[in-house]
């Protein structure tokens, strides 16, 4: 690598919304920006979590200087807890994004061996090579910023999720005059958020939203009001407790994500609660209903979210009584649709009202705005962040469109490694990258193999075969016991049960040879026999665990 060589490395956030993590490296200088985790597939039986494969991060310890974070979401600070215990490094991040970083670490025991900067909008640090500026921001999370990224090859801005709200709920707008400063003075390339590429037009204000709950509240003066919404959307809570103040009702917060995010908005003075406004769980029936407001999470649909436990009646306190109006505020994720309409059905069913249209605004910029940045900052080259790949091409149409020459828009993959200097960019070589999937306490241990086998087990069920051989002979002593789950209904299928006896029987005494007998090869002689006999008799192919049990005779 010459030295004038700036090389820009995501190891996720492309190809996929959500587990933002990007290198940045020059010399022998390394910064990354975010450090998001992924929700799992549905085809990820059992997976709670997954988060970037950072092989490369420790192969170059040495150089890693730090970890740059634009905001507080789980999808660029998630898997801070994981990943910091390999690579041990200063986490730097503005006061809200810190607080809510610092809960994770107390939960991790990981306080006291993680060294924190909290930095502010306007702040520049030196990381080695690199000079890292933060920009006022918007987004549906406060203190977001962009960053400036400069090394002796140039100047990088990334954006971070933002979007151009003129009147935010909190603190001040973005930083457009700062954009235009930094673009005057030369970017070398823009790295901008990609998630509402395709949305024609301006994202609307947060402040409209706050509209709507007001009139959703002067018409619902005589029943209960709970709000499901993003527990990290401090500015909606916000405006949910407005609203419930003016029309003289009491709040209550459910979900465990929702409580922990907004104390650590209170505690840092990013929410502005009046005194004897919020009530806590236990005291929900001490007031009549047409006085409560719930704000919960399970917004989207998720099955052990607050809101999902009180449409399946499964919450201990709350308990869905017709009239309820039931409010959904936010847009359902991509992938998450058939799960809000589950729990909407649900609740619906039960009598509550439910709205779910124009009380959400996004948190990202449509076409326009991202135009706008582009106009600012004036970037010799374009590469497009934080998206599928529909959302990408998107943004590369609208960097075309105002005169970015194509050969300078560069639509990368997770692990490409991009070159740029002021002359030239070209990608270079891949890196290992990909998720690592974390299971409870485990972290990495479950892999392809263990999800087909889960995918295996739900699709087919197992059945499992025990039987006793004597060393000797070869005999059966006792069995072939079949136990079977997922499969067919025992009791329903004795006979079919009886005769895979048999065939297991007929597998094990063709297979028996000599008086040192090979196990695997009977095992795998019981799984063939009795493989082909289930497909035959029920077009099913069941996971067949033989169990062998040997005795001296």
């Amino acid at each position: 690598m010459t030295d004038n060589k700036l090389k820009v490395i995501p190891l996720g956030g492309l190809e996929q919304i959500g587990m933002n993590i990007t290198v940045f490296e020059y010399g022998e200088s390394i910064v990354v920006v975010d450090c998001g985790l992924a929700f799992p597939e549905d085809d990820m039986l059992g997976i709670d979590l997954v988060i970037p494969d950072v092989t490369y991060l420790k192969e170059n310890i040495d150089k890693v200087k730090g970890f740059v974070i634009t905001h507080g979401h789980e999808d660029h600070i998630g898997s801070l807890p994981y990943i910091l215990r390999d690579v041990n490094v200063p986490v730097y991040a503005t006061k809200l994004t810190m607080g809510l970083i610092e809960r994770k670490l107390e939960e991790k025991n990981l306080m006291r061996s993680t060294k924190r900067k909290v930095v502010r909008p306007g702040q520049t640090i030196t990381l080695g090579e690199f000079k890292v500026e933060f920009i006022k921001t918007n987004h549906s999370i406060q203190d977001a910023v962009a960053l400036a990224i400069t090394s002796p090859a140039g100047t990088i801005v990334h954006t971070g999720d933002f979007k151009v709200d003129y009147t935010p709920v909190f603190g001040d707008a973005i930083d457009l005059q700062r954009f235009a400063e930094i673009g005057r003075k030369g970017v070398l390339a823009l790295m901008c958020d990609s998630t509402n590429a395709e949305r024609p037009g301006f994202t609307a204000s947060e402040k409209t939203v706050g509209r709507t709950f007001d009139n959703i509240f002067a018409e619902h003066t005589d029943t209960r009001i709970i709000i499901a919404t993003f527990a990290s959307n401090v500015d909606r809570v916000q405006q949910i407790i407005n609203s419930a103040c003016k029309f003289g009702r009491k709040v209550v917060l459910e979900g465990r994500s929702m409580v922990n995010v907004i104390s650590t908005a209170a505690e840092l003075g990013y929410l502005n609660i009046p005194e004897n406004t919020l009530v806590e769980q236990e005291q929900i029936n001490d007031y009549p209903d047409e006085k409560m407001v719930l704000i919960t999470t399970g917004s989207q649909g998720e099955s052990m979210a607050a809101l999902s436990r009180m449409a399946a009646n499964m919450h201990k306190r709350v308990m869905i009584k017709p009239g309820d109006t039931v409010i959904f505020s936010s847009n359902p994720i991509p992938g998450n649709e058939k799960a809000v309409s589950r729990v909407i059905n649900e609740l619906s069913q039960k009598g509550a009202n439910v709205i779910f249209q124009d009380a959400h605004v996004s948190g990202h910029a449509c076409q326009e705005e991202i135009k706008l940045i582009y106009t600012l900052v004036r970037p010799r080259y374009a590469v497009p962040v934080h998206g599928e790949y529909r959302h990408l091409k998107a943004q590369a149409s609208l960097a075309k469109s105002i005169g970015i020459p194509k050969e300078n828009i560069f639509i990368l993959r997770s692990g490409d490694v991009l070159e740029l200097s002021k002359e030239h960019a070209c990608v270079q070589g891949h890196v290992q990258t990909g998720g690592i999937l974390v299971d409870g306490l485990g972290v990495g241990d479950v892999g392809n193999v263990v999800l087909r086998d889960r995918q295996h087990l739900a699709e087919d069920g197992i059945v499992v075969v025990a039987v006793t051989l004597g060393t000797g002979s070869g005999e059966i002593i006792s069995g072939p016991e079949i136990v079977s789950r997922g499969f067919v209904y025992m009791k329903e299928a004795e006979d079919l049960m009886v005769e895979a006896g048999e065939e297991a029987r007929f597998a094990i005494e063709d297979n028996y040879q000599g008086s040192t007998p090979d196990w695997n090869r009977i095992k795998n002689a019981i799984r063939d026999a009795l493989g082909e006999f289930f497909w035959r008799r029920t077009k099913r192919k069941p996971m067949i665990l033989p169990v062998i049990m040997d005795v001296d005779d």
